[in-house]
């Protein structure tokens, strides 16, 4: 059987994950065993962030919806529960936009809820 020389393909993958790491400090981006732990753990962070960044989003249209529904005296949970028994499909992001870019027709869908 002949010998296989794997330099070529051993480098082209540390050039990968160097390059996944471009930027991280130290050995993490010139060390190929701290480059790829750095970027398994870069990789989960990431997967993680992403959920985090939806549950963010969520909070924030609650508390925009919250602060634009005080003005109306209405709480934010009994509003939410008007929406779902009078069969309006509008989502948190949407209603948070309306009630920050358009208020009157944010009014006219709370009057409708009342």
């Amino acid at each position: 059987m002949p010998r296989v020389k794997r330099g070529v393909t051993s480098h082209q993958k540390h050039n990968k994950i160097f390059k996944l790491t471009k930027g991280f400090q130290g050995g993490r981006s010139k060390l190929i065993k701290q480059a790829k732990e750095a970027s398994l753990h870069a990789g989960q962070y990431a997967f993680a962030g992403r959920k985090q960044r939806r549950r963010n989003m969520r909070k924030l249209w609650i508390t925009q919806l919250g602060n634009a529904l005080t003005t109306e005296n209405i709480s934010y949970s009994q509003f939410i529960h008007q929406l779902k028994i009078k069969n309006i499909l509008l989502d948190r992001k949407i209603l948070a936009e309306l009630a920050v870019k358009d208020p009157q027709i944010f009014k006219q869908i709370v009057a409708e809820t009342k």
